[in-house]
């Protein structure tokens, strides 16, 4: 027996043109349900997200100053210092 004897060729189109057809009908027409399935899944995933975050309580934030300065201890630091730390 030969290797060409045990090909499978599982995605054949039918012949008879009116099959053809309705085959490529029926193809389009599952497209378009998945196609109208998946926007409505989507906008139900948005339209879930506002409602939480709308729903959501937010915390008090607490009243701070409002100052353009960080406060803190600064030292500069010489390239010597930093070659000797390896």
């Amino acid at each position: 027996m030969s290797a060409y004897a045990f090909r499978f060729n599982l995605s054949r189109k039918p012949r008879n043109p009116l099959l053809r057809m309705l085959a490529g009908v029926v193809g389009l027409l599952v497209l378009g349900v998945m196609l109208v399935v998946g926007l409505f899944v989507g906008a139900a995933m948005l339209l879930a997200g506002v409602v939480l975050r709308l729903g959501r309580k937010r915390p008090q934030r607490a009243a701070q100053p409002q100052h353009d300065v960080v406060e803190g201890e600064y030292r500069v630091v010489g390239k010597s210092s930093l070659t000797q730390a390896r």
